[in-house]
């Protein structure tokens, strides 16, 4: 028959649920989503939405202006989790939008469609899952304006699976002018699964602010630990493809590093599965590069992310990083590096302990509070309770 050299599609479209975008089921709802959306920004006028399914889907995110019309109004366009221009088929959905325009609001909507078989020539579907835009609203993306001539944002880490100190943190801030948030690193104890990051960081994240406002991930200790931390990228797609990386919002140029485990490799913590020493070598040789290019010499500012702070002595990973690190750090003009870690807060003026720029600790209950404009660079350290512990603000070297 000519219909076997065809896909058979067996599509219902009367099956198109009209739940939200949770996890939550009816008896008779055997496939879901496992995971709300959440945004990702790895570059100008571009988001990636990021969701999960409990069984393999094709999926695609439809997009409108935030323009008064109704969702419905029209045909929006569609962008489809692909891979080299072939739909992707999996549990774990990328949705790649770009050309958007910097600084505007869009609202979406996320599909995701059952894939019930699949062999050559012969793929078929079942149902298909959306949240909805008729009973509720779409969700809303703001697209970071990474050319503007001021960005806020702010800083969290070593959060380790509290959804609720996340919340408290998130709730001090004022949410309509942010631009993004970094998680810093230890977000979780480890990465047992993707199941289990959905339900530990990233749906709790989704409901706080993630399927509105995109965050930046720097790799912790312990993200690089349990048998699902070789999804991370998957998790956190980077410009990249590392988990170090580098990227621009307003004033601002920033390197994010990865730095790794903190024991030396044979560790027994480790199952005789690190190597960390031989891939901080690697990471050196892409930051000497990083810290030659325009982008971070031309910058008004220049921050380092990284969830390990380069001090001497202390473990071995914090030896073998500052050998590694910090001869090329000294000499690329840092405004400041922002690190967590060690649970507790603390600051180092420029010149302490080696390094030729400041240290801002973060510590696992507090949150920074970052503004950067044309006249300064301000850090406000901010407690749970809406405290504020401790104030930086450094002017601009250009």
């Amino acid at each position: 028959m000519i219909l076997s050299h065809f896909c058979k599609t067996l599509i219902t479209l009367s099956a198109i649920s009209l739940g939200t975008a949770t996890f939550a089921q009816t008896s008779d709802n055997q496939f879901f989503f496992t995971c709300q959306p959440y945004l990702q920004s790895t570059g100008e006028g571009e988001i990636t939405v990021v969701w999960g399914t409990n069984d393999k889907a094709v999926s695609w995110v439809e997009i409108a202006p935030d323009d008064g019309t109704h969702f419905y109004s029209e045909e929006r366009p569609k962008y489809f989790d692909t891979n080299f221009g072939r739909k992707r088929v999996g549990t774990l959905h990328r949705v790649r939008i770009n050309n958007l325009t910097p600084g505007a609001t869009y609202r979406y909507r996320i599909y995701s469609q059952e894939v019930t078989k699949e062999e050559d020539r012969d793929t078929r579907y079942g149902r298909v899952i959306a949240n909805k835009v008729y009973q509720a609203e779409p969700y809303r993306m703001r697209v970071p304006d990474l050319g503007k001539d001021a960005v806020h944002f702010a800083m969290v880490n070593d959060i380790h699976q509290r959804p609720d100190l996340l919340r408290d943190l998130y709730n001090q801030l004022d949410s309509a002018s942010m631009d993004f948030i970094v998680f810093n690193g230890d977000m979780v104890n480890k990465m047992d699964s993707i199941a289990m990051m959905y339900d530990t960081m990233l749906n709790p994240a989704s409901d706080l602010f993630a399927r509105t406002t995109p965050f930046y991930m720097t790799r912790g200790n312990h993200e690089t630990r349990g048998n699902g931390s070789e999804a991370f990228t998957t998790l956190f797609p980077t410009s990249t493809g590392m988990p170090f990386y580098s990227f621009t919002a307003g004033p601002v140029r920033f390197i994010v590093l990865d730095a790794g485990e903190d024991k030396p490799d044979n560790d027994i913590e480790y199952c005789g599965l690190a190597d960390f020493d031989r891939y901080r070598t690697e990471e050196v040789d892409w930051l000497r590069r990083e810290v030659e290019a325009p982008e971070w010499k031309n910058a008004k500012y220049r921050i380092v992310l990284i969830h390990v702070p380069l001090r001497p002595g202390g473990w071995h990973g914090e030896i073998d990083l500052a050998e590694k690190f910090l001869p090329v750090l000294n000499n690329a003009d840092v405004d400041i590096m922002l690190s967590g870690h060690y649970h507790t807060h603390d600051y180092f003026e420029k010149g302490t302990e080696g390094r030729n720029f400041p240290l801002f600790i973060n510590s696992d209950r507090h949150l920074l509070d970052i503004n950067a404009d044309q006249e300064s660079l301000t850090l406000k350290a901010t407690d749970r309770e809406g405290k504020s512990v401790k104030t930086v603000r450094l002017s601009p070297k250009n």
